[in-house]
């Protein structure tokens, strides 16, 4: 049996520098895309899992920008931590167990989600 299709990101980085953040897979799931899922952010997570959540934003918005962008090879679980939020469907119906799906970084939360990240 065939793999789904998966775009590779060339040039993404793998995961946040030192840790084991994993941001891309290597190849796809044979039984599909995990869904993406809003996950809730509390304030008192560890402070290594918020590193991770802004080390992958910057790498989106250094990769992607503004502009749309197909799911690919992101991981589900760390995009899952911004989606609904900093990323949001850019399409509409929106399949949220596709790799080509298409998303967007919705600049306005992500500037108040991570400041640090947007220097004036």
């Amino acid at each position: 049996m065939a793999l789904p299709y998966m775009d590779k990101h060339r040039g993404f980085p793998g995961r946040l520098p030192g840790t084991d953040f994993q941001f891309v897979l290597r190849r796809a799931n044979k039984d599909g895309a995990t869904a993406l899922s809003e996950r809730v952010r509390y304030p008192d997570r560890r402070p290594a899992d918020k590193r991770a959540d802004a080390g992958f934003m910057q790498a989106l918005l250094e990769h992607f920008g503004e502009e749309p962008f197909v799911r690919g090879n992101l991981d589900a679980g760390r995009l899952s931590w911004l989606f609904g939020r900093e990323v949001v469907p850019a399409e509409d119906p929106f399949d949220p167990a596709d790799y080509e799906a298409m998303l967007r970084i919705d600049i306005n939360v992500a500037r108040i989600s991570f400041p640090e990240l947007f220097p004036k």
